[in-house]
């Protein structure tokens, strides 16, 4: 066989999310689109704000000249100081253009940093449950994953993850708003990681670097904000994209932000410049580094999905569901009614609902629902998810 033996494994065990996409696109094939529920996967729903259609626009009618030539790996340089200008209102950090790599999205600015961060060997703690292609990205790099447990609630428990720590313990990385719980956490909680994470850096003689991998960080509900993780940590790196607040995924426009107080920031600045380039990712769109340069205050209107966190969570609370209220992000993570997380899923596309089961986020026993999607979908999934559950609880 051509491929690798490694490769023709992660793909047998590769994400459930996509997977059930695929098979949703089979479903609404047999059934009609209406009579499919689709919660699989997290697809931006809400177009991209005027003002970034007004910078697309400007940017086409008006071009400056060499703005689809090549550009430093790094990306433009008065993209990045617009973009650092923006960083030093947001985080009242002294943020500098040479603070920040412009990326192929969040994806891209994790890969540069796993591959500039770590050796053979090497460890990243990560926090269950998680996104399932990290573990895939840290392998890209030779290093080894290390889980760590949540609390109950989804937040942080910092017992579980000191446990995880040893003398190759190389990076942290945690997603607030969190992908697959909506978990947000506080300021409070990310001060004492990052007391925690000092004092491993002592122990073990060597910097220790919190990955903030940050794309939802301005899908957040109820009023509230999300906190500063570079005020928590000095040696904090900051990875994001604009596929969610902005709408652009398909764009694949983000950039990873060093904190100006990292004991390595000028030389983790070159080595993600360099591995930017030689992973051959090499730079990032150019028109799209421009447009993200003039809307970094804009975002899509977060009042839709909180809408439909509010009619979903509602729903699932009503039909008997137990899960912990989303702060952010547009999922809710509840427990499955049966312990097989992944036989309730077969029971819910009986039912003609898509979800992922929670063992594709390394934490069994729940689902991922997406509620990026109509609010026509919410209502309409809601008896369907209601005759599921029971189909599951008459049989236990």
């Amino acid at each position: 066989m051509a491929i690798s033996a490694k490769i023709q494994k992660f793909m047998t065990n590769a994400s459930f999310i996509r997977k059930m996409f695929e098979e949703g696109v089979r479903m609404r094939r047999e059934f009609g689109a209406e009579n499919v529920f689709d919660f699989s996967l997290g697809n931006p729903i809400l177009e991209p704000p005027p003002q970034v259609h007004a910078s697309i626009r400007r940017l086409l009618e008006k071009p400056q000249p060499g703005l689809h030539r090549y550009m430093s790996n790094a990306g433009f340089p008065e993209v990045r100081e617009r973009i650092a200008a923006y960083l030093r209102d947001e985080f009242a950090e002294p943020f500098e253009a040479a603070d920040l790599v412009m990326t192929t999205g969040a994806a891209g600015a994790l890969n540069i940093a796993l591959k500039s961060l770590l050796d053979p060997g090497d460890q990243v703690v990560v926090v269950a449950p998680f996104f399932p292609e990290y573990r895939f990205y840290v392998d890209n790099h030779g290093g080894e994953l290390r889980v760590a447990e949540s609390a109950a609630d989804f937040d942080l428990d910092l017992a579980s993850l000191e446990a995880q720590f040893g003398p190759r313990t190389k990076a942290v990385l945690i997603n607030s708003p969190n992908n697959p719980t909506g978990r947000m956490y506080s300021a409070a909680r990310l001060t004492e990681l990052g007391a925690l994470l000092a004092a491993w850096e002592q122990k073990t003689g060597h910097t220790i670097t919190l990955l903030s991998d940050d794309p939802y960080r301005k899908l957040v509900y109820d009023g509230a904000r999300a906190p500063n993780p570079f005020a928590a940590y000095p040696d904090t790196v900051l990875l994001t994209s604009h596929s969610k607040d902005l709408g652009l995924a398909g764009e694949r426009i983000g950039y990873a932000a060093i904190s100006p107080r990292h004991r390595d920031r000028r030389e983790l600045t070159d080595a993600l410049t360099f591995v930017n380039r030689t992973l051959g990712y090499v730079n990032a769109p150019a028109l799209f580094q421009r447009v993200a340069a003039e809307t970094q205050s804009a975002a899509v209107d977060i009042g839709v999905y909180q809408a439909l966190r509010d009619r979903l969570c509602a729903g699932l609370a009503d039909i008997g569901y137990r899960f912990t209220r989303p702060q952010g992000a547009f999922y809710v993570y509840p427990q499955t009614p049966i312990p097989d997380d992944q036989a309730f899923i077969r029971i819910l596309q009986k039912h003609r609902v898509l979800a992922v089961p929670g063992c594709g986020f390394a934490r069994t026993g729940h689902m991922r629902l997406s509620y990026s999607v109509s609010m026509a979908e919410v209502e309409g999934a809601l008896e369907p998810l209601r005759a599921a559950f029971q189909e599951a609880t008459s049989k236990r």
